[in-house]
């Protein structure tokens, strides 16, 4: 038995040992209070900014040294900034047992969630979904209801919805749910409530099961003449031009301040697809509202496919216009940054053959081919050595298109065209210039064409690929331009906000940025089983980017549209044609220079590119057994380095060697089969 001094001396160290960290929400509010950014904290505790999220997110701990130096400087704040009442966040919100004397609001139904029919499929347990606490709306930016009146909200919320009718649910949204989302900037609006409906839902509340009829399902909405329609128009409702489909928004005019409008979602309309929500519409409703509350949280709260929520996420991170003072008066002015609030007609060659700019104009002058790769090497410049290696190994870009959107700068004025310019980087636009002279080695795809072959006579080209033709020694005299005398970063806010969840919700699955290469591999092979539902939010991020950026052109749809009749999609502000060659053009320059790179430091040549996949014959398996690393086991930079920030690669597929020539010789490209399936180049058009 220990003596009374053994255990008095061993409760004293304990009493005077390491004091314990602030939880991570306290870490994160003394932050705040402060006024200091993740970026600048890290900067003092010389650190990284993803290392700050993640002791704030509470992944993990700051170890000695800096270890004290952060609890001294959280003592500090906390001292200048102590606790102060405030709202409390509903129970069922922040995952703590609430008081059984609290009382409960009549529209919260305490009752446990259901467990899932057999045609459902749960996702994987795991900590719950908490929002920033916001008074106006204490159950989240959404729900999903289900035909017995249970929609169940993020967090586990489970609230009562009564309603029997579209008209009832958007009122019992708006007056009673307790749901939305604040604003992501400032000047912008808040985020309307978005309502899931399931089958039987949907039913319910007077929908069919599926879109019936020949014209329904062509037009992926309710014929205007269906009960439903006819209802909310009957209640001085209104729907958008996209009528009732998957996606459907019911508004009315702004009362004041006050935005009357609800965002419905018809899950057996197919509103949430497979390839950008995999498996999300077979989850019990619950874990449905987990999936999309967390996308809510870290994204948006969905508004449409993942391609709409990307393009809008660029304006609700950039608004078009905000509160100026005019004479003592506020009254809206323009946003700098932004792209403004009226559409702006492209150059021609930046629009596409159909527009009126072009068909109204007779232009015949050619334009912007600014696409991602899609190149296969001519077999027969395979050497004997390379079709002797056993495997074929495929790398896949993470995010590539978000990773050229970082610091991008893009034109926010009209243009203005140009004879006989001077070429600057520096200016973002579109330059006539003719590079087929410039010769390089047939074994790299041209970085100056979609197909990786030589241009033969003059072009349109965005900046960034005449800059990297000036980047590899050539001069370059463009004969003509359309330049735009105002830019800026209007893409900065979007990429920041896509990157973090990228990254937070790659951590959430086993991946981060302290990983060995090794480890990194390894975690990338099974993340996707840790957690289905992440996996699907992981899925929704990378389809967001791809969609976003392709919406930024999206053209005419319809049977009976006709060449110069303007669309929908190009008469709002975001119909920037150059915006989306910026993005891709760099995309395609960024890759070209890390395949260029792989050749001065390992002599490889890639087999074939597809967008932002790349495959490279292979003495192993594994990336790591052609991919430059120094003597002390780090990676060179320059070439393709492995790890889950955006820019950087994973591994694609393996395949053997035999199997890629075989491709090679049909014409056909590897890239795309490398994983085992159909790659689908999706520029989200």
């Amino acid at each position: 038995m220990p003596t009374e001094d053994e255990l008095f001396a061993a409760v004293d160290d304990l009493l005077t040992g390491e004091p314990a960290m602030p939880p991570p929400a306290e870490r994160v509010r003394l932050r705040e209070a402060a006024g200091v950014t993740q970026a600048r904290l890290a900067q003092v505790l010389q650190t990284t900014t993803q290392s700050v999220k993640n002791w704030e997110a509470g992944r993990s701990e700051p170890r000695p040294p800096r270890r004290q130096a952060y609890q001294r400087l959280l003592d500090g704040w906390a001292a200048q900034h102590p606790t102060r009442p405030s709202t409390p966040v509903p129970a069922a919100l922040s995952g703590t047992p609430a008081p059984s004397a609290a009382p409960v609001s009549p529209a919260v139904a305490e009752v446990p969630v259901r467990p899932a029919s057999t045609s459902r499929r749960p996702a994987a347990a795991a900590k719950p979904v908490t929002t920033p606490a916001d008074p106006r709306f204490p159950h989240g930016p959404l729900a999903v209801l289900e035909g017995d009146g249970n929609a169940y909200a993020v967090g586990g919320v489970v609230l009562d919805c009564p309603a029997t009718t579209v008209v009832e649910l958007v009122e019992w949204t708006l007056k009673e749910s307790g749901l939305g989302a604040p604003r992501l900037n400032r000047s912008g609006k808040d985020s309307d409530p978005l309502i899931v409906l399931t089958t039987s839902a949907a039913v319910k509340l007077g929908l069919p099961e599926r879109l019936e009829g020949r014209e329904e399902r062509r037009s992926l909405r309710l014929a205007e003449d269906h009960p439903v329609v006819k209802q909310i128009g009957k209640a001085k409702w209104q729907l958008t031009q996209r009528g009732f489909g998957p996606w459907a928004r019911v508004y009315r005019k702004a009362d004041g301040r006050s935005r009357q409008c609800v965002q419905l979602a018809v899950l057996s309309w197919d509103a949430l697809d497979t390839r950008s929500w995999p498996g999300v519409a077979d989850m019990a409703p619950a874990d449905i509202a987990r999936v999309l509350g967390v996308y809510a949280q870290r994204v948006i709260t969905p508004r449409g496919s993942t391609a709409v929520s990307g393009l809008e996420l660029m304006t609700a991170m950039r608004p078009p216009t905000r509160a100026v003072q005019e004479n003592g008066t506020w009254v809206s002015g323009h946003n700098p940054g932004s792209l403004g609030s009226q559409p702006m007609d492209p150059a021609p060659p930046e629009a596409i053959a159909e527009h009126p700019v072009v068909v109204n104009s007779g232009w015949s002058g050619g334009f912007l081919n600014e696409e991602a790769y899609q190149w296969v090497r001519d077999p027969a410049l395979l050497s004997d050595e390379e079709c002797l290696l056993p495997y074929a190994v495929g790398l896949d870009l993470n995010t590539a298109f978000l990773a050229a959107a970082a610091r991008l700068t893009v034109g926010l004025s009209a243009p203005d065209h140009f004879h006989r310019p001077v070429f600057n980087k520096k200016i973002p636009g579109s330059w006539l210039a003719d590079l087929s002279g410039i010769d390089l080695d047939p074994r790299l795809p041209s970085p100056f064409t979609p197909d990786g072959t030589r241009p033969t006579g003059p072009a349109w080209y965005q900046t960034h690929t005449l800059a990297y033709a000036q980047e590899l020694g050539h001069d370059v005299h463009p004969v003509e331009a359309y330049l735009r005398r105002e830019t800026g970063a209007y893409l900065d806010p979007w990429h920041d906000r896509l990157k973090t969840a990228y990254m937070e919700t790659l951590a959430d699955l086993g991946v981060t940025a302290d990983l060995t290469d090794a480890e990194f591999l390894a975690a990338m092979e099974h993340h996707k089983q840790a957690d289905p539902a992440m996996a699907a939010v992981l899925a929704a991020i990378k389809a967001t980017v791809k969609g976003g950026i392709g919406k930024l052109r999206e053209r005419p749809q319809g049977r009976t549209y006709r060449d110069g009749d303007p669309w929908p999609a190009m008469q709002r502000p975001t119909w920037r044609p150059d915006i989306r060659a910026a993005v891709i053009s760099k995309a395609r320059v960024n890759m070209h220079r890390k395949l260029a790179n792989m050749v001065k430091l390992t002599g490889l040549y890639p087999l074939a590119v597809l967008s932002d996949c790349v495959v490279y014959p292979s003495p192993g398996a594994s990336p790591l057994d052609f991919l430059p690393y120094a003597a002390s086991g780090k990676p060179l930079m320059g070439g393709f380095r492995l790890g889950p920030t955006p820019g950087l690669a994973k591994l694609e597929g393996v395949q053997e060697m035999a199997w890629a020539v075989d491709l090679l010789e049909k014409g056909l490209n590897p890239a795309r089969h490398i994983k085992g399936g159909d790659a689908v180049l999706d520029d989200g058009e």
